[in-house]
């Protein structure tokens, strides 16, 4: 199955638990999006409050403990048995943490509304301001449902892998680093901005272009592949966009933010 769902698909499923999980570093808060318009019957979730652990030297997102994470996704109304779609506004980048997150936890039938609330509304569908009460979910989180790399599995992977850099090509370069307080990258890292897994219109790339786009990066099959970014959010993304070009590949949750934290790791520019 796809991990991603059409809005005309997602208009037709009955029974499905609609998470809305917009979000901008820096603001607005994304409840205040959501309180404007949002999908019929979709739960706001947030980012930093229900995907992640308070920031620290395991990087800005790191991942939530599984105790802390169940209970925000039963207070969400997520069940084990009843399918999950996430959705966001800027082409699935912070959709994808929650995707990424409940895969990871062991939820089975999560997907992500291709292109998000504008592809929703360019379609014709319904939106609304009118808050649903979730009826309390059964999630039990098991981890390890998707593969992660620690710092020093990251490293390694660069050397004897591919390790793709997710975000914009000047901040691998290190021209520029806006949010965190080093520039650069994990020596051996391929830029692979995940931005340019999208297409017009915010929707993902078709498979077969996204797949040739990794391969040209080197991630082929029998090839360890990774990812990562500032704090393991549009990672989250690229990795996404590896499985619907039917190519595995780990997170590295921690990212750049993370990595930097230790100062004897080593940076590289350029």
């Amino acid at each position: 199955m796809s991990p991603l769902i059409t809005p005309e698909e997602l208009a037709a499923l009955d029974g499905v638990t609609v998470l809305d999980v917009r979000w901008r570093l820096g603001g607005p808060p994304g409840i205040e999006l959501y309180r404007e318009g949002h999908l019929p019957g979709a739960v706001f979730c947030d980012l930093d409050a229900d995907l992640a652990a308070p920031p620290g030297t395991a990087g800005r997102h790191p991942l939530p403990q599984a105790d802390d994470f169940q209970s925000a996704m039963r207070r969400l109304g997520v069940s084990g048995g009843r399918p999950v779609v996430v959705y966001d506004d800027t082409g699935s980048t912070a959709a994808a943490r929650a995707w990424w997150a409940l895969r990871y936890f062991g939820h089975q039938d999560v997907r992500v509304l291709d292109g998000g609330l504008p592809t929703w509304a360019d379609a014709g569908l319904p939106i609304v301001k009118e808050t649903p009460e979730a009826v309390p979910g059964d999630f039990v989180a098991r981890p390890g449902g998707m593969p992660v790399l620690t710092a020093a599995e990251a490293g390694a992977l660069a050397r004897s892998g591919v390790l793709l850099d997710a975000r914009a090509g000047e901040r691998y370069r290190g021209e520029v680093e806006p949010i965190d307080p080093v520039a650069g990258h994990v020596p051996g890292a391929v830029s692979a901005p995940t931005m340019e897994n999208i297409g017009p219109g915010g929707r993902f790339r078709p498979a077969a272009e996204l797949r040739d786009r990794f391969t040209a990066l080197g991630v082929g099959e029998g090839v360890p592949a990774g990812a990562y970014c500032g704090s393991g959010v549009t990672a989250a993304h690229e990795v996404l966009a590896l499985e619907v070009a039917g190519l595995p590949a780990a997170l590295y949750v921690g990212s750049w933010s993370e990595w930097i934290a230790d100062p004897s790791r080593p940076i590289a520019t350029g």
